[in-house]
Order: structure tokens, then sequence, then C-alpha cells
């Protein structure tokens, strides 16, 4: 499955190559997950620049006829790129909030109802997975809760009120796949929680089991035993690493289809999520090729694929070695810390805040793996990943050394010591025009690296007039003068005792 919701720019060029890698690969399908980067006629208001669009669909069909092409859409939670347009903020849950529409809006359910209508034109596959999974804002706004009460009259069969308006919003679309000759498939996870949610889901769904830490045998039980059919979903992580935690990713996989053979379940989805943020998918292919083979009953093996093009030791590096390394670099169940800190939230210092303690013990050695791994690439496209690494972890060390010589007073040699982090960023945004111009990486990973640029020049510049004290009174701490919300005068921090404000 390929994911393309997360800021994902692919041409046809690149589709082409992703394609033709599924098919060379032994898979059967290719999944295309898409959230709000699909240019659907019913929401012409939702397709940003680079989203794929019913020509795309169209082409790849005419391309390669013998290949699946299964539409992954989000019709409840995941459904933030449209709330956060402005034509979909009214079919929010809550106001500026998570990422789950309200499934008591009857517009947001005739919004569904054509987008449902839009995929089954567009796409001819007879799989149309509706998505369905992480909606934990079940419940949470006024028209939920009359809605949850009303049912309970009507359902009294059904203690869970979570259940019911879940299954009352996802049984009808998945009924109106199902009368149009399709089969709908919904995620697992929201069933676990809510599983009476299934007595109004049609039993001819395919329940899409995604456990990305272990085997399905257990889990997959909840559905079969309902007499539904199971598809097991692992995951190459890399929403996690830095770059691609290997050896989780290939036992997920290697245990995810021994359990689907043994129980002869439906089949197998290799998901793949989160290449914005500087990853890179072509830097997976490998991996991908061999879970191919492993689906096929052959010996497929992750690093032996990466042998194939050079970068076994590169790949080992920059994922073994640097988990070694523990902390933020430990294989997770979250997206990975460092780089959110460093590039999502548009204030580079939360890397600092966060990792400069660990990273003075393991900061070294995280450099000298990127600049070995640096020296081993086989090819550019293999040197983003280690960039990356080595610049995060060199920003954290550089705005400690700023910090002690900020506590020192010494505030030219502070700014002069943070002036150089700014090539880090320009460095960082050079991999990322690259990776989006080679395999369709994330446009809003280069404005990240723009913005933390700016924002350590800002900082600089507050350094230079705030940090001897003289212009306030007092000294501002590194963490306030260095914050996005820093405000002159504002020395009790107001802004971050008063946290109710943000919301």
């Amino acid at each position: 499955m390929l994911d393309v919701a997360r800021e994902q720019c692919f041409t046809r060029e690149h589709l082409t190559e992703i394609a033709a890698l599924t098919q060379e690969a032994g898979f059967d399908a290719l999944g295309l997950y898409l959230e709000h980067r699909f240019a659907y006629p019913s929401a012409p208001w939702v397709a940003g620049k680079g989203a794929l669009t019913p020509d795309h669909i169209q082409y790849l069909r005419s391309e390669f006829p013998s290949l699946r092409l299964i539409p992954f859409i989000n019709l409840l939670g995941h459904f933030e790129g449209f709330l956060y347009s402005e034509p979909g903020a009214k079919y929010r849950e809550e106001p500026f909030v998570g990422m789950q529409a309200c499934q008591a809006n009857p517009e947001f359910v005739r919004l569904c109802e054509r987008l449902v209508d839009d995929t089954l034109a567009i796409f001819d596959d007879e799989i149309i997975h509706l998505g369905g999974d992480e909606t934990w804002q079940l419940g949470a706004s006024p028209a939920s809760q009359a809605q949850m009460e009303t049912l309970r009259v009507d359902h009294p069969e059904i203690e869970d009120g979570k259940a019911l308006i879940y299954g009352q919003h996802f049984g009808p679309l998945a009924q109106r796949v199902v009368d149009a000759g399709r089969r709908p498939a919904l995620w697992g996870d929201m069933f676990v929680d809510h599983p009476s949610a299934l007595e109004m889901i049609p039993k001819s769904t395919l329940i899409f089991d995604w456990q990305y830490f272990n085997g399905i045998a257990e889990s997959a039980k909840r559905f079969t035993e309902r007499g539904f059919e199971v598809v097991g979903c692992p995951a190459i992580q890399t929403y996690n690493a830095v770059w691609l935690q290997l050896e989780p990713s290939e036992r997920n996989v290697d245990e995810v289809i021994a359990d689907v053979k043994a129980m002869d379940a439906y089949g197998v989805c290799v998901t793949t999520w989160e290449l914005g943020l500087f990853g890179a998918y072509d830097t997976v292919f490998p991996a991908i090729r061999a879970c191919g083979a492993k689906l096929n009953g052959k010996d497929g093996d992750f690093l032996a694929e990466y042998a194939k093009e050079g970068a076994e030791d590169w790949a080992k590096q920059m994922s073994h070695d640097l988990a070694q390394l523990g902390g933020t670099f430990t294989p997770g169940k979250i997206r990975s810390s460092l780089k959110v800190r460093l590039l999502l939230n548009s204030n580079p210092f939360l890397a600092w805040l966060h990792h400069h303690e660990e990273f003075a013990e393991t900061g070294p050695a995280a450099i000298e793996i990127a600049n070995q791994a640096l020296y081993r690439a086989p090819d550019e496209k293999y040197k983003g990943p280690a960039v990356l690494l080595r610049s995060a972890v060199e920003f954290v060390m550089i705005a400690e050394a700023a910090r002690a010589l900020y506590a020192e007073g010494r505030t030219e040699a502070c700014v002069a010591k943070l002036a150089a982090t700014r090539q880090l960023f320009d460095d960082l945004a050079k991999y990322a025009r690259w990776t989006h111009q080679r395999i369709g990486g994330s446009l809003a990973d280069i404005e990240r690296c723009r913005i933390a640029k700016e924002h350590v020049e800002r900082v600089c510049q507050r350094i230079r007039a705030y940090g001897d004290g003289k212009a306030l009174g007092y000294v501002p701490s590194f963490e306030t003068i260095t914050h996005p919300k820093f405000v002159p005068h504002d020395q009790a921090n107001w802004w971050l005792i008063n946290r109710w404000a943000n919301q």
C-alpha cells in the first residue's frame, strides 16, 4: 500500500516506477492510500498541489492492466486534510482539534456518499476500502452525543454508544459498496475497541487487521469468529525512524505472513506510512522487493535486497547500529520524536529541549554513524536520511553549546554559534527538493526547512535584543527566548502557564 496522503506528489513517471516495482516484486495489487490527496470530482476544493487525479488512475490501469489498484479512502477519522481546508471545516467533530469529522452531521454523510460514488466510478477493483481507523473522537460533540442517545432507543441490544454511532455511519456506506457489486473494506482497530459495531456492518466486508509489532493470530479471531474475512497488515516502519526500522519491520512482515497462511486468511497488505518528514520511497524499494518475495514463498531478505544495490552496510548503520544507541532511536510505536521536534512543529529548539541530555552521551556516536553512512551511500538517494540524522543531532548539540554561552552572558558568541545551524537547514532543504523531484517527496518538507531556518534567525535577533537583560530588566530562560510564543516583558510565560488558551 502506497501512502499518497502524507504530502507525496507523484507524477506519472513516479507512479510508473512504483507500479513496475510492485509488479516485478510479485504483488498482485497496489493499494493507494488517498485521504485528501486525491482530486475527487465531488470535492474539487480538497486536492492540493501534486495530488493524484482520476487521470493518474486511468493511466496506471492502461499501463499496468494486470495490476489491481485498490483505493483506500477515509470517511471519518484521518479526515484532517478536508477539515483544515476552509470548505471542509464545517464537517469537523471538534473545532480545530484532531482529525475526525462528525458522523452526526447530515452534510458530512452526504459528502461521504458522494466520495464513495466517485471512487466506484474511477476505480474498477472489487475492493473499496472505506478507512475507519483511529476514530478516537467518537461522541465528542453534542451532535454525536445526541445521535448516540437516539440510537440507544432504536438498538437496545447494543449497549456501547460509540459502537452505535460508528456502526450507523459505516454500515450504510459499506452497504452502498455492496449494492454497487463491489466489496467494502474497513480497518479493524476500532472494532477491537467497539466489537458490537460489527453487528451493523455487512458480512462481506473485509477487515484489514493492522498489527505492526505482532502477528495477527490472536487479533484476527475477533473478526473471523463473527464471520468476517481478514487481511493481515504488517508495516514497513518508517514513521517511527529517522529512516527505517529494518529488523522490526522484517520480523513483523514474517509474523503476519505466517499467521495469514496458517489461518488461511484472505491475504496480506504490506503497508508503508509517512514518507514525509524526509522519507524517500525509493530508499525502501529493496524492503518492498523482499516482502514480495516472502509473499510468494521465496527467501526474501531485507538486507540481501539492499546488498544488491550496494547499500547493505549503509542500511545496517542507519537502522541496526542507530537503534543500538537507544533513546529516540529505539524502535517505538509513535512517530519519530526527533523528526517531529526538529521540523514538524515550526520550532527546531524543541529537539534541543528534549534531546540535549541524551545527545550529550550518544550524539557523537550518532554523528559518526551518519558520517559513515554518507561515505557508504551507493548513490545520492541514500544520502538524504544520513544528512537528516547528522543535521538533527548537530543542531541539538550546537544549540546546547549556545545555551551554555547564553547562560554565561556571552550573547554574541551564542548568536555566532546558532548562526552556524542555518546551513544545516539549507542542506536539508536541498535534499528535500531533490527527493521531491526524484520520487515525489514532500513539498512541505522544503517549507519546514525554510521555517526552521527563519526561526533560528529570529532567535538570534531576540538574543541580541534581550539576552543581556538590559532591555527587559531580566534575562529570559533559553527555553523561553527560543520559543515561537516568546513575548518581551512576559516574564511569567503566561502563554505556557495558561495552556487552555491554546484551545
